[in-house]
């Protein structure tokens, strides 16, 4: 945790707890949980000149597509590993913290989380890519998201704790996975869209934000 991240003010610490519990039902039931198996957790499609954001779940068998609405992501205590003594991984927190990452190889025990394009069309977009842009996040402590290169090291590709918005590039037609790192246990709120510019007529198209709910820990 860095301490600027701690630097709430009275208003902005009323708005987070009033959307945090807004997202809490789900452990009454009202939403469905994903816990484990492979999920696109952002899936993106262009129909009738709009993006639309879905969650591809296929932790069930044949999969389907959800509402984002709908989903509650669940990082369970199983996740926690220690922030390794390395500068490398500084925007994970403090060596020797526990952070909960759902990771970019796959454990059959926790959540496989990717980004997905893979209903999108070639020659529809402006270089064949699309930006999937993290807006804001709201909860307990910094949300990154990263990959590891062919030598170990850590690709950032987003971090809270240095500004937002980031964006991640993908090509259309294609697939992705990461880390979606947290840096303590509670509810996130993580709010996304994507964008693009058209091939055709160089126009830029943005699609309505969504809201990604997450519950970390037990």
């Amino acid at each position: 945790m860095r301490a600027r991240a701690t630097l709430l003010t009275a208003a902005t610490a009323v708005a987070t707890a009033a959307t945090l519990a807004w997202a809490a039902p789900a452990q009454a039931g009202s939403l469905v949980v994903l816990s484990q198996g492979h999920v696109d957790i952002v899936d993106v499609a262009y129909e009738d000149g709009a993006f639309e954001i879905a969650v591809h779940d296929e932790t069930v068998e044949p999969g389907v597509e959800r509402d984002p609405d709908d989903v509650l992501f669940w990082a369970k205590p199983e996740s926690a590993v220690t922030v390794p003594d390395d500068t490398r991984y500084a925007f994970l927190g403090s060596p020797g913290a526990s952070v909960y990452v759902l990771p970019e190889v796959e454990n059959e025990t926790l959540l496989f989380p990717g980004l997905a394009t893979e209903e999108l069309e070639p020659g529809v977009f402006a270089g064949d890519t699309v930006q999937i842009r993290f807006k804001k996040v709201i909860g307990p402590d910094g949300v990154s998201l990263f990959t590891t290169d062919p030598a170990g090291n850590p690709v950032v590709l987003v971090d809270s704790e240095d500004g937002l918005p980031d964006s991640i590039t993908l090509a259309t037609g294609t697939h992705m996975h990461e880390n979606w790192a947290f840096e303590k246990p509670g509810y996130y709120l993580i709010k996304v869209d994507v964008t693009g510019v058209l091939a055709g007529t160089g126009a830029t198209v943005t699609s309505e934000p969504a809201w990604l709910r997450f519950k970390v820990g037990s």
